[in-house]
């Protein structure tokens, strides 16, 4: 917790002072969480001080407060990007990273609990910077990270504002950011020491070397390519809900069975089924596999019966026998687009509506997937 306090000292996010009149002070409390690596070892035991930003009122402590994120499929095409050009892509993330946003509106925070100045007991911090919790914090982020890039010759991806490029003398470096998390790679590996040098003479970073473990996903990159899995997901989900020493299935669900109302059914707990099937649609991020069988089993979430839930636990059976699946994306291979759709005629055999799918591939690597009623 010092150590945190000492970075808002350093980062002049606030100064004390007495709380005007008209104004109202946000609380603040400690959020602790243990930060594990790609095979659940915990690396860092974190202390964060976050505003209790839902006490906030729009239009007094906050307005505009949306902010670009980074999607799933722009990570994988960043991914195949760097396999087809064949370089090797790093990872760093910036320490307390909303803490550099600056802020126009006026917002006060109650004193830290147990950080109270016993001195000044009723004043209040008045924020020059954002503090975690706020609604405009991550917005508040963005530009600053944005503005520093754009200031040093990079230019913002047309479609993708979480994606910045710099071009020289024919060679690319790539900068993707998901928040305070920054993947980059270049044709050029000075470009990414250059890269490193001028993120680290602006913010605190942590330097995290090769990227191995970036939203969930473990990436291994290898000379012939890159291997993208969910594995520790798998595990840890099937021992969530007890499905660690379960009978392995073959495929994710029966051949020609179909799954009906089954209003005569045997009722099961709606909650345990909502939670096992919003931790399948996480997975699908790297197991196309079982995408359509979970959106499938999703439709019925409103009133699940004991058949509903069995074909959930078939899913996860099928994962006991394959939790190492993956998407392979080759190195030194075409980059050319590719996409395929297909739609059945009417199959729902609730309402008649029809089916469709479709999937999309740069080269051989398959970026997205799709499937929809």
């Amino acid at each position: 917790m010092q150590e945190e306090l000492l970075q808002f000292k350093r980062q002049d996010v606030w100064k004390l002072v007495d709380l005007p009149p008209g104004q109202s002070a946000i609380g603040t409390r400690w959020v602790f969480r243990n930060k594990q690596d790609e095979r659940g070892i915990v690396v860092k035991n974190k202390a964060r001080l976050v505003a209790q930003g839902y006490t906030q009122e729009e239009g007094i402590d906050y307005d505009e407060v949306f902010a670009p994120v980074a999607r799933l499929e722009a990570i994988r095409i960043f991914l195949a990007y760097a396999a087809s050009k064949n370089f090797m892509v790093y990872q760093m993330d910036v320490k307390s990273a909303f803490l550099y946003g600056k802020i126009g509106e006026e917002v006060y925070v109650k004193q830290p609990p147990d950080f109270i100045d016993p001195a000044h007991p009723n004043q209040v911090f008045k924020l020059d910077k954002a503090l975690y919790g706020l609604h405009q914090a991550p917005r508040a982020w963005y530009e600053t990270l944005s503005g520093y890039l754009l200031s040093n010759s990079f230019r913002r991806g047309a479609i993708d504002h979480t994606l910045f490029i710099k071009d020289e003398g024919g060679e690319i470096l790539l900068v993707q950011i998901y928040i305070d998390d920054i993947i980059f790679g270049s044709t050029r590996k000075k470009f990414c020491k250059d890269f490193e040098i001028l993120m680290h003479s602006k913010f605190e970073m942590c330097s995290m070397g090769e990227l191995n473990f970036f939203l969930g996903l473990q990436v291994k990159q290898v000379p012939n390519g890159i291997f993208i899995s969910q594995s520790k997901y798998v595990k840890s989900i099937l021992e969530r809900f007890k499905m660690a020493d379960c009978s392995v299935a073959r495929n994710p669900m029966q051949v020609h069975h179909q799954l009906t109302l089954d209003k005569d059914g045997q009722d099961t707990d709606q909650h345990q089924y909502r939670a096992m099937i919003g931790s399948l649609m996480y997975l699908t991020a790297s197991r196309p596999d079982i995408m359509f069988v979970v959106c499938l089993c999703a439709r019925f979430q409103t009133a699940p019966m004991n058949s509903h839930l069995q074909a959930v636990k078939r899913i996860f059976r099928y994962l006991k026998g394959a939790p190492i699946l993956g998407l392979w994306y080759s190195k030194n291979d075409k980059f050319n687009l590719y996409a395929y759709t297909d739609s059945d005629y009417g199959g729902c055999n609730l309402n008649k509506k029809s089916t469709s799918g479709g999937c999309q591939f740069l080269g051989g690597r398959l970026i997205s997937w799709q499937c929809k009623k």
